[in-house]
């Protein structure tokens, strides 16, 4: 293993800059002193409409990261990109821009792989090109193992589905299979990105993490119904919305990660990279939840109660229990410690959700 520079004497490239992990590890690189560059083109608001503008986060950063340098860039544009690391030679590369959707996936897919397969090559090139000692860190998502974790034994719970073998009780790990199973198309355009990073370290020799990240979360989200679950939950209530279960009783599991848990993770690999390896990244057991449980958590914060009603059509590859098995990463990088509980991430998102709909 390689231990790297400082992140203060580091030039760190971030795309997606304005959305979730991109804002958050903007902000974390820049208060250590990094010259950080971020790359975003509010392509969620194109994808998602208006609840999924990003400019109020690009307007934060601009506020509070004096020398945080924005370029309005998209990533399937390769002579601007490599243009632009040919300039800039980072010294770190996190990868946080895609098309996130399922659903969307479908109706695009030429956007949706485009974005997230070709999109994913033009900066691995170009960092292979122009900053091939660097550190790149793609993140992925746990939807690259499409259904396949639907075929774990389950056992129905009253407010949820658990894993039936006790040997699965942490939940997922890095072995699970990513073929021979439905993925969406956005999942298996996320495989193609996932594999080709891989490559690009195992071939190339370069320091490159994979991240298969679970539901990612925070006060900065710009969630919406096709993605972004916590937050559009919480601002569903808020608004006095009405919400829609799809499918599995409303008691499919997922585990929440705050995202600077996530960039704590990204801190850890930056400090002492591997090349080529991937990590499952969640909230592990600890900050599991079904759909169910994550409506009554929500009334309680708010104490409102929300409208919903469900749909007994399951989306298309959609996971029953999927909790992250984070063994890999805590064997790799002990220091790193899961920070932020699923009260604390309720709370945080419905004090940010409900400031922000009041201040309209």
């Amino acid at each position: 293993m390689q231990q790297h520079m400082e992140p203060g004497k580091s030039t760190v490239i971030v795309t997606g800059s304005s959305g979730l992990i991109g804002s958050a590890a903007v902000e974390s690189f820049h208060a250590l002193g990094a010259q950080v560059h971020g790359i975003d083109n509010n392509m969620r608001a194109d994808l998602f409409g208006a609840q999924g503008d990003t400019r109020q986060n690009l307007r934060r950063l601009q506020e509070q990261c004096q020398d945080f340098v924005h370029h309005h860039l998209d990533i399937r544009d390769r002579p601007a990109i490599l243009s632009l690391f040919e300039e800039l030679r980072p010294d770190l590369v996190i990868h946080a821009a895609a098309q996130p959707s399922h659903d969307l996936a479908a109706q695009r897919p030429f956007d949706d792989f485009d974005i997230n397969a070709l999109g994913t090559m033009n900066l691995l090139e170009a960092t292979r090109q122009f900053a091939a000692e660097s550190v790149f860190i793609h993140m992925s998502t746990n939807k690259v193992y499409g259904d396949a974790p639907n075929e774990r034994p389950l056992v129905e719970l009253e407010t949820r589905w658990d894993y039936a073998d006790e040997s699965d009780f942490e939940g997922i790990d890095e072995t699970c299979r990513i073929d021979r199973c439905l993925h969406s198309l956005f999942g298996a355009s996320k495989v193609a990105s996932d594999v080709m990073a891989q490559e690009y370290g195992r071939y190339f020799n370069m320091n490159v993490g994979v991240f298969r990240g679970g539901c990612l979360t925070g006060p900065q989200h710009a969630g919406a119904e096709q993605h972004g679950f916590l937050n559009y939950l919480f601002r569903t209530i808020a608004t006095g919305g009405h919400y829609t279960v799809f499918g599995y009783q409303g008691k499919q599991v997922r585990d929440q990660i705050h995202c600077q848990d996530v960039v704590a993770a990204m801190h850890a690999f930056y400090g002492n990279p591997r090349q080529g390896e991937v990590y499952n990244i969640g909230g592990c057991r600890e900050n599991s939840a079904s759909v169910l449980e994550c409506i009554t958590m929500a009334e309680e914060i708010s104490g409102q109660t929300l409208s919903w009603s469900y749909s007994d059509q399951a989306r298309k590859g959609d996971h029953i229990c999927y909790i992250s098995d984070m063994s890999k990463f805590r064997s790799h990088y002990p220091q790193w410690q899961l920070e932020q509980t699923l009260p604390s991430i309720g709370e945080e998102t419905w004090q940010a959700v409900s400031t922000h709909i009041h201040a309209q």
